[in-house]
């Protein structure tokens, strides 16, 4: 069956490397609220929307791996420290209510001691996040909002007042009752995009982060973290 003119013309739209995974993923969350979608379904639709449609933009590695790696352990401090030192942090008023949600994490009570859950989980977090969302936060929309009639010709990096904070908050609001760690890890990552002008870096640092969360999150059965 011969796809229709309309279909292939939006695929080959110079947006949808960037930000079709991204889609997928949020989609594949709305559709969990509805009906059940197992883990591993999310992980396999995620990576095949990656390497089918953004294969092409995510070339070369890390520029920095190890400076990287750092600050995405850097970053996972910034998560868990407010809750650490102040164990009553998130639930003021600011993070627990019923516009940005309560910080009670999303994972079935059944699913915290299945293997097969927690590595599929973990896999979610350290590998298809961190390249989906890196490539629609770092990748696209900040560059869209430098110039939204063609954000190619804004390069990898480029610093923009209005499109750093902007992508920075939205980035904040995806994370509900965390939006004030997720804001200060949004600036973070945004600022390392602009001096590594490299989308490997942030992909890195971001998956470095999630997954020291997601030690952090099993070892010390800190399940809130996982929204």
């Amino acid at each position: 069956m011969q796809v229709p003119a309309k279909i292939r013309k939006v695929f080959k739209h110079p947006a949808v490397p960037w930000v079709l995974p991204f889609g997928v993923f949020i989609g594949l969350l709305a559709l969990q609220s509805v009906v059940p979608v197992p883990i591993w379904l999310r992980l396999a639709l995620s990576l095949a929307a990656i390497l089918v449609v953004s294969t092409p933009v995510l070339r070369a590695g890390p520029s920095k791996p190890v400076l990287s790696i750092l600050m995405g352990l850097a970053v996972c401090v910034v998560w868990v420290g407010p809750d650490f030192l102040f164990p009553a942090w998130r639930h003021f008023i600011l993070f627990d209510n019923s516009l940005v949600g309560h910080p009670a994490g999303n994972t079935p009570p059944a699913s915290k001691d299945d293997p097969m859950f927690l590595f599929f989980r973990i896999a979610v977090s350290v590998i298809a996040v961190p390249i989906l969302e890196e490539l629609f936060w770092r990748g696209w929309l900040m560059r869209w909002l430098i110039d939204s009639n063609d954000f190619r010709k804004v390069a990898l990096g480029t610093f923009a007042p209005l499109a750093f904070w902007a992508t920075a908050a939205m980035f904040a609001s995806e994370h509900g009752s965390f939006w004030d760690v997720g804001l200060l890890t949004g600036i973070i990552y945004n600022w390392w995009m602009i001096r590594t002008k490299n989308l490997w870096d942030c992909i890195l640092m971001h998956a470095v982060t999630n997954g020291a969360l997601a030690v952090y999150v099993v070892v010390a059965g800190q399940w809130q973290y996982w929204l």
